[in-house]
């Protein structure tokens, strides 16, 4: 009989018991942590249950057996908790990041958030993930007391920060927005309650920032193997994918296609959970810290993956860039895609009646995050019915 592996709770993790609390201040619940609750918060809420019919890299209804954005949410969760509980961090607030980090993507996957930005150019662009904070701090409409889910600061920290630090300790924002600037939600919720843009996030966050890696890495192989856009065999160049292509064509060698890409896919994600298991142990061996408060104030992220992680990492992304997110078929899909997107947008603009608001801005760069807000809340399905609706003629997404 097998058994169980128990990890202590870290020092470093974080701790519900000594959480910054919420914005707007709750009794406590007699069975759930607050980071469990946060979860369960995002589970229920509305945005949540529309990643079921939002696009990863294929268009939902091209086939059943594809990713969407809810799939792809779930198992980045399932690394995540793994990830955390080896690590004994806080597995609810890992899972919470997880499953919020994709609340704030378009309809179209990232073709959607392209033709997003650019109709919002003018206005400050748009960016997911901080659409995503703005979704669960300002658009989910649940309770009476509040707009928003009124989550944790640790958890909004964590939707926020999980990819770094946004700005340096004068306020500057660096890195991605070092020449736009910070995204408007960004700058609103620093103003209203500020998540320390300028320090690392927690470790859980961390977990779910990597975890999100991992799933991409494996999943997207695994869809476009799929989708025929290239078979196993091709995969054998690639570093690591390579020697465990090799490896599971050597113990089973008569295996159809799919069961062996499967047991491909399900080694990688293992090999890559394990990397950032060694390469984030060796972090805390140097690093020494005694709370999550150090993980935050350190010079470097704490969970990483390791040199040889990140090359095979770089490598798997090199190969997917043009046999899958440029390949003739999806580029023309996406195309289309923004297109809808362009439309819709272009509609509303034109006729914001018809976004059947009870309030309707009366200034313009409030119109038009109205706008944003209301087609980035769209499913796939949702916007092509509403541009057939509109529009004499809708792109055929195939």
């Amino acid at each position: 009989m097998a058994t169980a592996i128990f990890t202590p709770r870290a020092e470093w993790a974080a701790d519900p018991g000594t959480t910054r609390g919420r914005l707007f201040p709750e009794p406590a619940s007699p069975s759930r942590s607050d980071f469990r609750r946060d979860c369960d918060r995002i589970i229920h809420s509305t945005a949540f249950r529309r990643l079921k019919h939002k696009t990863q890299v294929f268009v939902s209804h091209e086939g059943d057996h594809f990713r969407t954005r809810l799939t792809h949410t779930l198992e980045v969760s399932q690394i995540a908790r793994a990830l955390a509980r080896s690590l004994g961090l806080d597995e609810d607030l890992a899972e919470t990041l997880a499953l919020s980090h994709d609340l704030g993507h378009p309809p179209f996957g990232h073709a959607g958030e392209r033709a997003l930005d650019a109709c919002m150019d003018d206005y400050g662009g748009f960016d997911h993930n901080a659409q995503s904070l703005r979704v669960v701090t300002k658009l989910e409409r649940r309770y009476a007391s509040f707009d928003g889910l009124n989550l944790t600061w640790e958890t909004l920290e964590g939707v926020a920060k999980h990819n770094g630090p946004l700005t340096d300790e004068e306020g500057a924002a660096i890195g991605r927005y070092t020449e736009s600037g910070l995204p408007l939600a960004f700058v609103e919720q620093r103003d209203e309650w500020d998540l320390e843009y300028w320090t690392f996030a927690s470790a859980e966050a961390q977990v779910a920032a990597i975890a999100d890696d991992i799933a991409y890495d494996a999943h997207d192989l695994d869809d476009a193997m799929r989708a025929g856009l290239f078979e196993l065999a091709d995969l054998r160049p690639i570093g690591l994918v390579g020697e465990i292509v090799a490896k599971v064509r050597k113990l089973y060698p008569v295996a159809p296609p799919s069961r062996s890409a499967s047991e491909v896919i399900r080694r990688l994600i293992a090999a890559l959970i394990d990397d950032v298991l060694q390469e984030s142990n060796r972090r805390v061996a140097a690093l020494q810290p005694h709370s999550a408060e150090d993980v935050r104030q350190a010079r470097d992220p704490l969970i990483r993956f390791s040199a040889a992680g990140e090359a095979a990492d770089r490598q798997i992304k090199a190969f997917l860039t043009p046999r899958m997110y440029r390949s003739e078929r999806v580029v023309r899909i996406m195309g289309d895609a923004e297109s809808i997107v362009r439309d819709l947008f272009a509609h509303f603009l034109a006729y914001p009646a018809d976004l059947g608001a009870e309030r309707i801005a009366t200034d313009e760069a409030g119109l038009v995050r109205q706008i944003a807000d209301f087609i980035a809340g769209m499913t796939d399905r949702f916007a092509i019915e509403a541009h057939r609706r509109y529009f004499d003629s809708t792109p055929d997404l195939r």
